[in-house]
């Protein structure tokens, strides 16, 4: 095994690995910023799992909210990641994290989170298909959400577009990607599952997905937040021999009584990590999930964590190591923690940098 000076001796993966260093390692948490909605999107976890009805109507959430932000501070927090229920509904809430930590938010597109104020907040925007999908899965094609998220995200260089894509429609990747690029947009990629189906495992049916994606960055790597690394990992659950499940699952909440045994198994995991509920008390096991089979789970923020976080899973090799690095670049890009980069052309060189070292993804 060659050692981590051996790679570093590469100037580019130096600068790369120094960026990130010099950002910082994050304490993060997730935050439900709200119960409500404005969409109901079809096989929506949030809705799928009851965390809308967690709330007590008699709660009073703003003094709840308030406590929540301070004991976050004083514990360390430095990102959360903000999703929701709506987070564009609170424009009170979503102002407040955006002035007291590093933090990226979620947005279905339909309100607008205006520029002043939020000047250099990453946002998500999402978008799960072409015009007429979008609309059939997020509001039974009562408004083009897709064109709304378009005109309100212009040219806004805080916004990617958050590409939710299902198992079946590989053939609508391209025009979104371009729709978007030409919108003045990045796009990251997420992959769907409908809990509500009763066969929600979908992974052997992305190979078409992968495929379309990896043709996409070569096509168009300026734009493109989604390596060919991540890509694989995400759509056939495997990091070398290891198998995506809960057991590997690095972003469960380390104050939830019943992750106690995760936490022991040896494998590694977040351990500032915590998933609040928009009562800002309770937290649950992870991200996306109560109960769930995380057989059904494609969500990138929890594989980009469970790449990252798995370090010395990638020493093996420069080409490894390669895979691990640009992930964490990718991520501390995507959510605005590095330092302004004024070589235009970062993210197409990090795309080239796996084409050109690529051995066995």
């Amino acid at each position: 095994m060659s050692s981590l000076s051996t790679y570093l001796s590469d100037p580019f993966l130096f600068k790369l690995y120094s960026q990130v260093r010099k950002a910082g390692s994050l304490r993060s948490i997730s935050l439900d910023l709200t119960h409500d909605c404005n969409l109901r999107c079809k096989g929506c976890y949030y809705f799928e799992e009851g965390m809308d009805k967690i709330v007590s109507k008699n709660s009073d959430l703003d003094t709840a909210f308030h406590k929540l932000v301070l004991s976050e501070k004083k514990r360390g927090t430095n990102f959360v990641t903000v999703v929701g229920g709506e987070p564009s509904l609170r424009l009170d809430r979503l102002k407040i994290i955006y002035d007291n930590f590093k933090m990226n938010v979620a947005t279905n597109g339909l309100t607008k989170i205006p520029f002043e104020g939020f000047e250099n907040m990453p946002i998500g925007v999402s978008v799960w298909g072409d015009h007429q999908t979008d609309a059939k899965f997020r509001n039974n094609g009562k408004k083009d959400l897709f064109k709304i998220a378009l005109d309100h995200y212009k040219d806004d260089s805080r916004a990617f577009f958050y590409y939710t894509v299902t198992h079946n429609k590989s053939n609508e990747i391209e025009a979104v990607v371009e729709q978007c690029i030409n919108n003045g947009n990045k796009v990251l990629f997420n992959y769907y599952s409908d809990l509500s189906m009763e066969s929600n495992d979908h992974r052997h049916d992305f190979e078409k997905v992968r495929l379309e994606i990896d043709r996409m960055i070569d096509q168009f790597p300026d734009h493109i937040l989604t390596t060919s690394y991540f890509n694989r990992v995400i759509t056939t659950g495997k990091i070398q021999d290891e198998h995506w499940s809960y057991e590997v699952c690095t972003n469960v909440s380390t104050n939830y009584k019943k992750n106690g045994r995760r936490m022991k198994n040896g494998n590694p995991y977040n351990q500032h990590f915590r998933s609040y509920n928009a009562d800002f008390k309770t937290t649950r096991r992870c991200c996306t999930g109560i109960d769930r089979s995380c057989d059904s789970c494609f969500d990138a923020w929890e594989h980009f964590s469970w790449i990252m976080v798995n370090m010395k899973m990638h020493l093996g090799s420069k080409q490894e190591f390669i895979n691990w690095l640009t992930t964490m670049y990718m991520f501390y890009y995507i959510n605005g923690l590095l330092t302004k980069d004024h070589n235009e052309q970062i993210v197409s060189k990090v795309h080239n940098l796996l084409q050109s070292e690529k051995v066995v993804l």
